[in-house]
């Protein structure tokens, strides 16, 4: 026997728990505490560090002047290749292996365009994202004031995106880029979407790993065209890849530093700390902003349409990156998703009555023993 599903509190339908038997619903309220108490595990998690001890007071601010100087250097007419290694020398900062050195393409676009385009660029993209899951979820939410809360939250994901002075790093491109593309994905219309995603692959190689979640949720629902083109954008970042390996390898000789390698085994709590850090949660207590990412988690999973599952899966392949491979400077990783995260708080209140209700339904499946008596 399943519970009755009441009317939704903000959505137009019922979540993924609604209806749900009472012994699912119950494991599934087990495993959201647990969930929770992982992301409070945040609250005594270590925080971002600076790359180089002593180099700079603020964590990822020697990156910011990297990357400023790299994109001044390629503005006044040097090659891109010879003025990053430059920097990246000058920095202390490694050549080996080929990623250590970003994809050209954010350094060359911003140095081709004045920077108060590139920074009005941002902004544009910053509202396209906010525009199209505001319009993405309004069939979704049928009444203003969810569809308001929506709005809200996808600003509050951007809010490290919005300020154009950290507009170098390529996490502040890739993540609204990531979260565009799966706003804007529909079933049979897919390629504005892959070619958003090819986008913040060609600037952030992490972005690959959206685009492998793409490629296997289309082929997981049967959309083989769908599919097929993630996999030619794949092919074509490969490409790219392969000759930005090529050219680090006349660039990159013996004495050139070397990674001291991703294998940070930070933990879950530090994906949960660098979330937190990255989008307006940061303006609340960290134990509360825990809890919250848990719940966005929670509503991200429950809300009924194929995008849900695709953003929850996004989410927790780079909520896996980060706890396994990030170190403590690698902070930024997490604006890769961040534009996304909080939106699926809006679904988490439906999610959470519904898993009640269910959970508080009586069980069935025992079996009923009428005793008769016979009288002769």
């Amino acid at each position: 026997m399943t519970a009755q599903a009441r009317a939704p509190i903000w959505s137009t339908g019922p979540t993924r728990f609604a209806g749900l038997a009472p012994v699912p619903a119950r494991i599934v309220l087990v495993l959201f505490a647990l969930l929770l108490a992982a992301c409070l595990s945040a609250v005594d998690a270590p925080g971002p560090r600076p790359s180089t001890p002593g180099a700079a007071v603020t964590p990822g601010r020697t990156d910011l002047l990297l990357y400023q100087s790299i994109v001044d250097g390629v503005r006044q007419g040097g090659d891109y290749y010879d003025v990053a290694a430059s920097a990246q020398r000058v920095g202390h900062y490694p050549l080996r292996p080929f990623f250590t050195m970003r994809l050209p393409t954010l350094a060359v676009v911003q140095a081709s365009l004045p920077p108060r385009l590139v920074r009005t660029l941002l902004l544009l993209l910053c509202a396209a994202t906010v525009l199209a899951w505001t319009l993405r979820l309004r069939p979704a939410m049928g009444r203003p004031l969810p569809v308001v809360a929506v709005a809200l939250l996808a600003v509050a994901g951007l809010y490290v995106n919005l300020d154009t002075g950290q507009i170098v790093f390529h996490e502040v491109w890739a993540g609204p880029l990531i979260a565009l593309s799966l706003a804007l994905r529909r079933p049979g219309d897919g390629l504005v979407a892959i070619a958003l995603g090819l986008c913040a692959m060609l600037i952030r190689e992490t972005a690959l790993l959206y685009a492998l979640v793409m490629l296997a949720a289309a082929w997981r629902e049967g959309r083989r065209r769908e599919a097929l083109g993630w996999l030619a954008s794949i092919a074509v970042f490969a490409v790219v890849l392969a000759a930005h390996a090529r050219a680090m390898s006349l660039l990159a000789g013996p004495n050139d530093l070397a990674s001291q390698g991703w294998s940070g085994l930070e933990g879950f709590g530090f994906f949960v700390r660098l979330a937190t850090i990255s989008c307006a949660l940061d303006m609340v207590a960290q134990w509360l902003a825990s809890l919250l990412i848990g719940a966005a988690l929670l509503g991200w999973a429950a809300w009924r349409d194929p995008t849900g599952t695709r953003a929850t899966a996004t989410i927790a392949a780079y909520a896996a990156l980060i706890a396994l491979f990030a170190r403590s400077d690698n902070f930024y990783w997490a604006l890769a998703i961040t534009p996304l995260l909080p939106i699926g708080l809006v679904f988490a209140p439906g999610a959470l009555r519904d898993l009640a209700v269910a959970a508080a339904a009586p069980a069935t499946g025992t079996r009923r023993i009428t005793v008769t008596r016979i009288v002769r």
